[in-house]
């Protein structure tokens, strides 16, 4: 993973041992001063920042394409998705390689985000709904939310992040 430390956590207590609740385990990542997660297994790998190829035509937080041992990869700006103001990218900055099921099969997908933060283990019963903030713009990529040692985490939903027509229109 090139330069960046990713630190396993554990949120687990002995209660929740003792009552054989399920947990998963997700990467969290930061995008300013918010903190995010997806489902680790989801996570093919970490990459550095690299230049991609842009590709005309396809919406603004599509940067481009990077060939990762032969795939075409679609690469994400997570902070423009998110309906966040654009940031320059610095060291820290990293992909996170991802695979999406679709109807047609899997797909892998690239996230720009800040940086990586941990891998913790969250309780399925600890998740919550994502609460109601009115017009909150682009809620439907957000499926829940909970604390971690203090800390709210919200679970992206990473299936919707990218449409069928952003995937063809990156076709080359």
């Amino acid at each position: 993973m090139r330069g960046h430390s990713v630190e396993a956590i554990d949120t687990v207590n002995p209660a929740m041992e003792e009552e054989n609740v399920h947990l998963a385990q997700f990467l969290t990542f930061r995008l300013d001063e918010e903190v995010y997660a997806v489902p680790i297994l989801d996570v093919q790998e970490i990459r550095s920042w690299e230049a991609v190829t842009r590709v005309p035509n396809t919406p603004v937080y599509l940067r481009g394409i990077v060939n990762i041992r032969g795939a075409i990869v679609p690469v994400v700006d997570l902070r423009i998705r998110l309906g966040m103001h654009k940031k320059e990218y610095t060291g820290e900055t990293v992909v996170i390689v991802m695979t999406m099921s679709l109807d047609a099969g899997e797909k892998q997908i690239g996230l720009v985000v800040d940086s990586v933060s941990d891998v913790i283990s969250v309780s399925e019963n600890d998740i919550q709904c994502t609460p109601d903030f009115g017009d909150m713009p682009n809620r439907e990529f957000i499926c829940g939310m909970s604390s971690v040692q203090d800390v709210a985490v919200m679970f992206l939903d990473n299936q919707r992040l990218l449409t069928i027509e952003d995937i063809a229109s990156t076709a080359v």
